[in-house]
């Protein structure tokens, strides 16, 4: 443990030096900054970056449904894969990327409330299938450069990062024997409590209009069986310095390249949050000794209003 707390401080020291170092090689643009750091390149390294102000924002409404499938690789049973809906309030902040007349900087953070289900499939289990009914709340942040394709309208591929908690009741099938003994122990670990997982997500908003957004995006989220804090917020850092790091590379891109920012931005941090969440499929708390979670994978289509 006290291994663990001393690599856990290092990386604190080492991704405020690489903050500093960032920010000293940046501009900032006071007006913007509205109590928290809008340059991308000290979010994750801000408390700030969850911070919720409403100054100068557009409340927003997004409504989304999906198709998900359940996994856990050391369980041998088959799930059900649930449809899902989710519901998710907050607020929109939008710019004019450094003056430019076709790019934009998009900002969402937001709460929300989801809820994933067979029966939103209409499907039941046949067999030895487990059915799964899941609830789940958290908040989250969404960030995208986006294009402009007219005077309200947009094309923005972003990314986006959550933390929730989520409740999963698990419906075996009436024979047990056909199940595993050892993947319901396991199971029975989740069975009708809250769990605290994390979830980053890839896509695309197309804004049609200014007060209306089409959303599709691909999502992977974990829920882990146990919170371990101390090996959650290590794995956690070492993830915010990759972030931070990579934030500094997307910097020289759009200074270099603006025309390419949002692309090489989308596909980098995407590509990251993807690494990541496979090294964390068998080791929740990656890279640190720890049991695997269940993961969700969805894909996701929905509409924001914007008010």
């Amino acid at each position: 443990m006290l291994k663990i707390k001393l690599l856990i401080a290092f990386l604190v020291l080492y991704s405020f030096n690489v903050s500093i170092a960032q920010q000293d090689s940046s501009n900032t643009n006071d007006e913007w900054d509205w109590h928290w750091k809008w340059n991308e390149s000290s979010d994750w390294k801000d408390f700030k970056y969850w911070n919720f102000d409403f100054d100068n924002t557009h409340p927003a409404i997004s409504l989304q449904y999906g198709l998900s499938s359940i996994n856990r690789h050391d369980i041998q049973s088959k799930f059900l894969n649930p449809n899902l809906i989710e519901l998710k309030l907050g607020y929109i902040k939008e710019r004019d990327f450094e003056n430019s007349d076709y790019i934009i900087d998009h900002r969402y953070k937001y709460i929300y409330l989801s809820n994933e289900s067979n029966k939103l499939a209409g499907k039941e289990a046949i067999g030895s299938e487990i059915a799964a009914d899941m609830w789940r709340f958290g908040f989250g942040r969404l960030h995208g450069y986006g294009y402009k394709v007219g005077e309200n309208s947009a094309i923005i591929p972003y990314y986006s990062y959550t933390l929730n908690w989520s409740n999963i009741d698990f419906k075996y099938p009436e024979n047990q024997s056909l199940i595993n003994n050892d993947d319901i122990e396991k199971l029975n670990l989740y069975d009708k409590s809250f769990r605290f997982g994390t979830s980053s997500e890839g896509g695309v908003r197309f804004k049609l209009i200014e007060n209306l957004i089409l959303d599709a995006g691909y999502e992977r989220s974990v829920v882990f069986q146990r919170h371990l804090f101390w090996k959650w917020a290590g794995s956690g850092l070492l993830e915010a310095a990759a972030q931070g790091l990579l934030d500094g590379f997307i910097n020289k891109i759009f200074k270099s390249s603006p025309a390419a920012g949002p692309v090489v931005n989308f596909l980098l941090k995407n590509a990251l949050a993807y690494g990541i969440y496979e090294l964390r499929k068998d080791k929740m708390n990656w890279p640190f000794k720890s049991e695997a979670p269940i993961t969700y994978d969805q894909f996701k289509f929905g509409v924001t209003f914007v008010f």
